[in-house]
């Protein structure tokens, strides 16, 4: 008698994430000058984000393009890959093979200029001691900061701005506007929920469960909704 043996299967995820898209213009040299120009004013916006860099605008005899996105790795900027590239360029496999071309245009988000009499962006911690289950924000979250509370629930009493972000090992309560990332359940709880006053949101997470803004129903956008966890499946609700 034979017995058949069954492979482990390996688990397959679906996720979304959010990236930055750069579209150099040419002369590129202008253009960088530009760019550091807006890295000036806003020393922090790249901060570990994803970048695509579309490169449909730079015609296709430009020489050099490899090393013009070196210089921008050079300005810490993280690129994760590229559209519209040509074959003929050398070099460009090292940020591997071109991404397909979206069919959906990008948002424009505006960087924030840098504020001398306000803090650079900030994470907010686990507060100290062992009771605590709650950070509560009592003010807007400004575009470029970060906020992570690993322990438990996020509450903010007013916005979160776009380009900012909320973690939450538990649930997260905005009193205000959504216009950045929510990001609940954190420490792998999928029974984490969002809720917030005025959904305009870049990116909506819980438990590794993503949905971007191109992805959200436009009968929710700008209402006051909740956001749960159905198995895998996100699901937002507006709230009477």
């Amino acid at each position: 008698m034979t017995t058949s043996e069954t492979k482990p299967l390996i688990r397959l995820r679906g996720r979304s994430i959010m990236a930055l898209v750069l579209a150099p213009e040419v002369p590129l040299n202008d253009w960088l000058n530009a760019l550091d120009a807006q890295m000036e004013r806003s020393p922090n916006f790249f901060d570990a984000r994803p970048v695509v860099v579309d490169l449909g605008a730079v015609p296709r005899q430009q020489q050099g393009v490899a090393a013009f996105l070196q210089l921008l790795e050079q300005r810490g900027i993280r690129i994760i890959g590229t559209e519209g590239a040509h074959p003929s360029w050398t070099g460009i496999e090292a940020w591997g093979r071109p991404l397909p071309v979206s069919s959906k245009p990008g948002r424009e988000i505006e960087a924030p200029e840098a504020t001398p009499s306000k803090d650079p962006p900030v994470v907010e911690a686990a507060a100290s001691g062992g009771e605590a289950n709650t950070l509560v924000i009592d003010q807007p979250i400004r575009s470029g900061q970060s906020v992570v509370f690993e322990r438990g629930d996020i509450t903010v009493l007013g916005s979160v701005a776009s380009g900012a972000e909320v973690m939450a090992g538990g649930s997260v309560h905005i009193y205000g506007a959504l216009r950045g990332r929510a990001i609940a359940g954190l420490a792998g709880f999928p029974g984490a929920r969002i809720f917030c006053s005025k959904l305009q949101a870049e990116l909506l997470a819980i438990d590794g469960v993503y949905q971007t803004a191109d992805n959200m129903p436009a009968k929710v956008l700008g209402k006051r909704v909740q956001v749960w966890l159905d198995g895998e499946q996100m699901k937002i609700s507006v709230l009477d």
